[in-house]
């Protein structure tokens, strides 16, 4: 009666513990909810100096407060925010150093298109697990790439690299 008993716990506890929340590291697209990074809130509402000096409204168009979330990033970082549509002249020498070897204007669908492969691709029984596991690392690992084996792949090279903090072991 006692290891009856014992193994009804044991079981449930199992069958409750795949109930856990797997967070933003949950990769099934599956899912019924809005997506929260689409929400940007506006900037505060500010009276102009003068109402003459605004620009004519155009339908479909910027509006004074609309945020544009990849300039404050740049300009958070340090960056310098390029003007509209275009490449800061101190970073054009970057920019084509970067794509001195040909630029893919279509890339992310791209990669979202290989992206949804890769992960269809290890679908395969991905919700039966009998204990919790990281499924993001489990499909990604092949991409993670191990910064201190590759500093020393391209020391060993001869291209000069900057200094690494020491591998934890």
């Amino acid at each position: 009666m006692r290891l009856t008993f014992g193994v009804m716990v044991l079981i449930a506890a199992t069958g409750l513990s795949a109930c856990a929340k797997k967070g933003l590291r949950e990769l099934d697209a599956r899912r019924n909810s809005p997506d929260e990074f689409l929400v940007l809130p506006s900037n505060p509402l500010e009276a102009p100096a003068s109402y003459a000096s605004l620009p004519e409204p155009t339908p479909g168009g910027a509006n004074l407060t609309d945020r544009d979330p990849s300039a404050e990033a740049v300009a958070a970082l340090g960056g310098r925010v390029a003007p509209a549509g275009g490449v800061p002249s101190g970073d054009a020498a970057l920019v084509a150093a970067a794509s001195r070897h040909g630029v893919t204007q279509d890339i992310r669908p791209e990669l979202a298109e290989a992206d949804a492969k890769l992960r269809k691709r290890n679908a395969f029984l991905a919700n039966i697990k009998l204990f919790r596991v990281d499924r993001y690392a489990e499909v990604y690992e092949r991409d993670t790439l191990e910064p201190n084996a590759l500093a020393g792949r391209y020391q060993r090279a001869g291209v000069p690299v900057p200094s690494a903090p020491p591998a934890d072991d």
